[in-house]
């Protein structure tokens, strides 16, 4: 059983920039099949944006996606984790601070990304979560 978010976590994730507008971000979800982005800001991790960030601070407070920038809507308290970081950490933070994802970092450089469904699917695959996030997305 894999120990270190290394073993787990999304290489690559994607990214958008803080000054881009939620239009461009929310193309880029669609584009790519996911409900999140890491936010970035000169190149280092400065929020994370989902579809829920769009929906209920962007368009339910009357925000136009068009004219508004991914950095006024996406969650800035940002917690992140190493690549060497135990798995049982990440689900130690998870749960402590009842958040989803996790950016993992290294040398301030984002490496990967670690959610909630990735640990379901490792830990405890027969679990409906882990059912869930093993299952193909759909469109």
């Amino acid at each position: 059983m894999a120990e270190r978010l290394s073993e787990i976590m999304t290489q690559n994730p994607v990214t958008v920039d803080a000054r881009d507008t939620v239009v461009a971000a929310a193309r880029t979800m669609r584009d790519a099949n996911i409900g999140d982005v890491v936010v970035l800001e000169n190149g280092m991790v400065r929020g994370l944006l989902t579809d829920r960030d769009i929906v209920i601070r962007g368009l339910a407070e009357g925000k136009d996606p068009s004219g508004t920038q991914v950095g006024e809507l996406c969650s800035r308290e940002i917690t992140t984790l190493a690549p060497t970081d135990a798995i049982t950490d990440a689900i130690s933070v998870m749960r402590d601070k009842a958040i989803r994802r996790l950016p993992v970092v290294q040398d301030g450089r984002l490496v990967g990304i670690v959610s909630l469904g990735d640990l379901a699917v490792r830990r405890e695959p027969q679990s409906v979560l882990g059912g869930i996030s093993a299952a193909p997305p759909n469109r």
